[in-house]
């Protein structure tokens, strides 16, 4: 089988994945591997362990995709988490302190892209953080700290000074609110 030239849609991805077609998973990884790529990096900010990470993550995924739940997100939001967690993880078993390494900066996942010279654009983040910005600035912000710059959700609370049971109500209620934007 070819590789396409153009990017394969997300449905018909996760029919050949479970049929464990290795073609598939070839288009999966040429897809999406810049994007989860610069989520790691901007979380370990180290090519080189991102990198590592990169391969990591595939495997991961490749052995999990039976606990992959369609009916519960996307894909490739199932893939994002995957990758933030293994990130945060490895930060973490090298007892790195999280939030000394973490960015703070309102640099996303475009300027990674842009900076490796990715040839396919993903459709994912077509918009993304423009759809983000439309959030309340406190919902907002909450995103941005822990979807785009891998703090947990209790480093977000100690960061700005809130509850725990806060900031989960509002990132829960942004997520909310970001599933009706893209719709």
């Amino acid at each position: 089988m070819k590789r396409p030239s153009s990017l394969v849609s997300e449905s018909v991805l996760i029919e050949k994945l479970t049929q464990r077609d290795q073609q598939a998973f070839q288009w999966l990884y040429d897809q999406y591997s810049p994007a989860l790529y610069g989520v790691v990096l901007r979380i370990v900010r180290d090519d080189e362990q991102a990198a590592d990470l990169l391969q990591d993550i595939f495997v991961k995924i490749w052995k999990n995709l039976d606990a992959y739940d369609a009916s519960k997100g996307r894909l490739f939001t199932w893939m994002l988490n995957i990758a933030r967690n293994s990130a945060i993880d490895s930060l973490r078993a090298r007892k790195t302190q999280p939030s000394a390494a973490i960015r703070t900066d309102e640099e996303n996942v475009h300027i990674v892209d842009r900076q490796y010279n990715t040839e396919q654009p993903n459709p994912e983040f077509i918009g993304v953080q423009e759809v983000v910005n439309q959030l309340r600035p406190e919902r907002k912000q909450l995103i941005d700290l822990v979807y785009f710059s891998g703090y947990t959700h209790e480093e977000a609370a100690e960061k700005l000074n809130l509850p725990l049971g806060t900031v989960k109500t509002r990132i829960r209620a942004a997520l909310q609110e970001l599933k009706q934007l893209f719709k």
